[in-house]
Formats: structure tokens, sequence, C-alpha cells
């Protein structure tokens, strides 16, 4: 037997270590955040990682996105397939999960089940309050976290005994700077990681874990705690005495966001698809140019845009902004690259 966690055990035990080795932890993001605190759990030998991501690996993740490389980029690998096979070069001995998924009201409580903790690093707010709203209603504690610039903030909640997040909206700063309109620096996410990952083995060591608000400004070099335990919301619709789970209602229809910062407009149909990209490349490759396929995506330039499309029928249009410019061109793709080639799930 190697001597793999031998530092780690000496400073939590091997009671703790042995709990770490059987831990099932979902981690929702492989950006920034979730690429610093999946290696983080992945060399502390937690025993099953599962990470859940919509996106792919693109040049600009790569200063601070520390999982990934530039052949990722040439390949348009998606970040959580990336992620599994960078982190199953790091540790063998854990059983690694990368789930292409766009996570929403309609899936989120699949993903979690069976995991026995959640790390939120998805950077949005929307995202975050669905992640919330599943975990309150699943009874999962969730390790809420998020940085832009220099600053980061983070935020354990276990259900039944902390304010949740929708508690808190009131209190949090909200402000409207992400990392695509302001930019990042790569510090402040380790920093915010290893909270969350602390937070993971403390919980794991069977630690308490305390609804502080943790907040560092690495730039101006302030640091933050407020205790939010007296925030917790009695009517709350997501934790207290008469939850409905707003965030988890969503209709049964195609989804569209602008990408902040990125000239692109991501669309989800509303319906579970499974597409044959193969066929779909062979039916458009006469309409398209820089054709890339992989089991996961694909990847061409189409008309004036750029298209990324999922086999589950997701897609992002590069170079457009308007959410029904986006639709129109999505649906002409789809007509060219056949619809009947996709098979409801």
């Amino acid at each position: 037997m190697n001597n793999r966690y031998a530092r780690q055990s000496l400073f939590l035990g091997e009671n703790t270590q042995q709990r770490i080795q059987q831990a099932k932890v979902l981690i929702i993001g492989a950006g920034a955040l979730g690429s610093a605190s999946s290696e983080m759990l992945a060399r502390a030998g937690i025993g099953h990682l599962t990470i859940v991501d919509r996106d792919y690996v693109e040049w600009s993740n790569l200063q601070r996105q520390q999982l990934y490389v530039e052949t990722d980029v040439h390949r348009k690998l998606p970040k959580a397939i990336a992620a599994k096979q960078r982190l199953e070069q790091i540790n063998s001995e854990i059983i690694v999960e990368g789930i292409v998924e766009d996570v929403h009201g309609l899936n989120i409580e699949t993903l979690m089940q069976g995991h026995m903790i959640v790390v939120d690093a998805t950077d949005n707010f929307d995202t975050s309050l669905i992640i919330n709203d599943a975990a309150n209603k699943k009874g999962i504690p969730y390790i809420f976290g998020a940085c832009v610039g220099s600053y980061g903030l983070t935020l354990p909640i276990v259900p039944g005994e902390t304010p949740c997040l929708h508690c808190l909206l009131q209190h949090l700063p909200m402000d409207t700077m992400t990392c695509d309109t302001v930019g990042v620096i790569s510090p402040i996410v380790q920093v915010t990681a290893a909270y969350q990952v602390t937070h993971i083995m403390k919980w794991l060591s069977g630690i308490p874990l305390q609804p502080i608000v943790q907040s560092v400004d690495l730039w101006k070099d302030e640091h933050a705690k407020v205790h939010v335990s007296k925030l917790k919301n009695p009517h709350c619709l997501t934790c207290g005495e008469q939850p409905i789970y707003p965030f988890l209602q969503l209709e049964q229809q195609m989804k569209v966001g602008v990408l902040c910062g990125r000239d692109a407009v991501q669309l989800r149909p509303g319906q579970s698809y499974k597409y044959s990209l193969e066929q779909i490349a062979e039916n458009i490759s006469k309409q398209v140019t820089k054709l890339i396929v992989n089991p996961y995506l694909l990847s061409c330039h189409f008309e004036t845009y750029r298209i990324v499309f999922f086999e589950d029928g997701r897609a992002i249009i590069h170079g457009v902004a308007d959410p029904m410019l986006a639709r129109v061109v999505y649906n002409r793709f789809i007509q060219i690259g056949g619809s009947n080639q996709r098979v409801q799930v």
C-alpha cells in the first residue's frame, strides 16, 4: 500500500481519511472554481467525484482553469471530459465521472442523487439558486462559492440548520460584475476553492459547518467574516416552514440565454433529445466550414456564425447577442442538419 495520503492523514486522522475515500461529491461547474476544487479533492482521495459542466475549453480559460492544456482547446473538448481525463492521471485510485450537461430545474435532482455533498462552482447566480433549491429539497449540504476580479465569497449551507442562499438574497453583495466583463486573477480562484474544499474536509471530519460568509479581496488585502445564522427566514420559499422550491419550477420549453461578455447565446430545448453528431456533420458538411466533431459536440462555422452543438440538442451560437436571431439560426441549422436525427429520451 502506498503512502499517498500519509501527510494528510497525520493532520485529519485515519478515520477521517477513510471517510474521505468513501465520499461521493458532486461538483457543478468545471471552470476556474471547479477546476481548482476538483483537483484538490482528487489529490485528497475523495472516492467518487462527479463533475458536471455545459461548456468546452477555450483559450481564455487557460489563464486560470488549471486542469486544462492547449490540446484541449484544439480538440474542442468539453470541460467535464477534459477534467475527468486529467484527474484520472492525477489519481488513478478514485472514480471520476464527467457529465456534459447544462444544469437546470429539470435535471438537478437526478444529478444530485447519491451524492453526500455539493460544490457550487458555477459563478452563475441563477444556477446557484437552482442548486440551492435542490440541495435543500434533498437535504444535501451545499458549498456556495463565487469569485470575480480579486474578490471571492464562500458560504456553507446545511439544510435544516443554516440559512439558505434564498434567505440571503437581500444581504449578499449582488454585483452585476462577471469574469467576462471585469476579469479575474487566478489567486482569488485558488483561495475561494480552498475555502470550499476545507468546508468539505471539516464536514467529513464530523465538524459542524458554521453559516459564515467568508469574503476575501486579495488585491485590496481585505478579509471579512459574517455569521448569518440570524438571517434564516422561517417563511423562505426554499428552506422555510412551507417550501415550494421556486427555482425548480421551469417550463418545458426552449430556454435561451445570452452569455455575458462572449457575444454568444446558448439555447437549450425544453425536451431531452439525443442527436447523432456524426450524421448531422455529414448532412451539413457542404454548408459549413471548420467542422470539428468529437464524441461530445460538433463545432463549425455556419453562415456568419460559429456554432457549437451538443448531442442533447443544446447549442451555443457565437457572433450573435440577440436571442431571437439566435433561435432563427438554431432552427435553420437543425433543419439542414436533420431534425430526424434526434431521439427523445
